[in-house]
């Protein structure tokens, strides 16, 4: 497969003919489930279940759709199907021998995450063309932090910025920003490596007063070729709960962020992460 046809989901193969009723309707059942497990195109997502337990999810999949897990709703969100979009005729994707310097050859405003069904986009992310301005990135962040990273941001030669943003209907704020710079090196050896180290990121997020590592970020879930550092809030939380991930795929580096009253839910957040990864991969 070429990169160009490359997608994040692959389609589902045609529903094999039903199976005439007769004696055996045990077989019949198992038959149905995988058939409605296949009509779905999202992708499998490894989630780690609040608690002690755990669980796995599929994008957009009705619980009661999945054996053993007919149940009501964990709270994933339902995405509409994602397609990697097509590369320039001749260009190597991201992860190829090719390109050494990880470069993302595809419109970085069309591997952005789409909002899930039923969110309310924030139009104010989409910038000038699709561009964002660094100052509004930088919002994002503590007062006293952004002079410092801004200058970071120039010294790496940080080309422009793509953002897409949405509000659920629960009240969760999600924001997704791609930055892209010159290489993969750049990337990783100047801001994943030395800014986003395991015990909380070097620039504070504006409202999160008490970051850590989210250790509960099942490790399972990495995606092939994107590096990953999660983050949480702890108790007692600001005015709203926080939570971020950063993700270095090749050229870009990928800032995730959740926030809502109350406590930002892990599951949705995974989800967003993990698929904004596959996105990028």
């Amino acid at each position: 497969m070429t990169e160009q046809q490359q997608t994040v989901v692959p389609a589902p193969p045609e529903e094999p003919p039903a199976v005439p009723a007769g004696p055996q309707a045990p077989v019949r059942k198992d038959r149905r489930v995988l058939r409605a497990a296949l009509r779905w195109t999202a992708a499998v997502v490894v989630f780690a279940a609040v608690g002690a337990g755990t669980a796995y999810g599929i994008t957009g999949m009705e619980r009661t759709d999945v054996p053993g897990l007919a149940t009501e709703s964990d709270g994933r969100w339902e995405y509409p199907p994602l397609t990697k979009p097509p590369l320039p005729s001749g260009s190597p994707g991201p992860q190829a021998e090719s390109n050494p310097a990880g470069t993302h050859h595809a419109d970085l405003r069309a591997l952005l995450l789409p909002a899930p069904q039923g969110a309310g986009e924030n139009e104010a992310l989409r910038g000038s063309d699709g561009w964002l301005a660094t100052e509004d990135f930088l919002k994002e962040y503590a007062k006293e932090d952004r002079d410092a990273f801004r200058q970071q941001l120039v010294d790496g030669g940080l080309r422009h910025i793509a953002a897409r943003g949405w509000t659920t209907g629960d009240g969760t704020r999600t924001r997704v920003y791609l930055l892209q710079f010159d290489t993969a090196a750049v990337v990783e050896d100047t801001f994943f490596r030395p800014l986003l180290p395991y015990g909380a990121p070097s620039h504070p997020v504006r409202g999160a007063e008490t970051v850590g590592p989210d250790e509960t970020f099942p490790e399972q879930s990495a995606v092939a070729g994107v590096q990953r550092r999660a983050y949480v809030e702890s108790e007692p939380y600001a005015a709203e709960h926080d939570r971020q991930a950063y993700l270095a795929a090749g050229d870009v580096l990928a800032v995730v962020l959740q926030s809502r009253k109350g406590a930002a839910h892990a599951v949705p957040f995974r989800q967003t992460v993990v698929l904004q990864s596959q996105l990028l991969g």
